[in-house]
């Protein structure tokens, strides 16, 4: 059942994440990869609720927890394509655009995966 769930999660994380990346880029342009980052904060945000949230309560299964983590969370984050984004900036010479884009999405998912954490300890 695990694996139906990943599978399943996944497919969804990947329609969210086009669809989330897709929004971003027509609300801010591409001046730099929006679309990513907003995709990587939100999906650190989550990663840390639904970890912190799932390990303290019995309201997801193992099974679901797995999909949803390993699932939708890995075909919704963007990980790569942040590598990718960065590396194309960089020999492109656009250096101030690949450090802000470092920059930015290293700071804000690790203080967005910190709020996940904090607000699932609320919960």
């Amino acid at each position: 059942m695990q694996i139906l769930y990943i599978g399943l999660f996944g497919g969804l994380g990947c329609l969210a994440r086009y669809f989330v990346s897709g929004w971003t880029y027509q609300l801010f342009g591409r001046g730099l990869p929006y679309g990513t980052l907003v995709v990587n904060v939100a999906g650190s945000f989550l990663l840390g609720l639904i970890m912190e949230g799932s390990l303290r309560s019995t309201l997801l299964s193992p099974a679901v927890r797995m999909g949803i983590t390993v699932g939708f969370m890995g075909g919704f984050t963007t990980f790569s394509t942040f590598s990718y984004e960065t590396l194309r900036l960089l020999e492109e010479g656009s250096f101030v655009q690949a450090g802000a884009n470092i920059l930015l999405n290293v700071g804000i998912c690790l203080v967005f995966a910190g709020l996940g954490i904090a607000l699932a300890r609320q919960l």
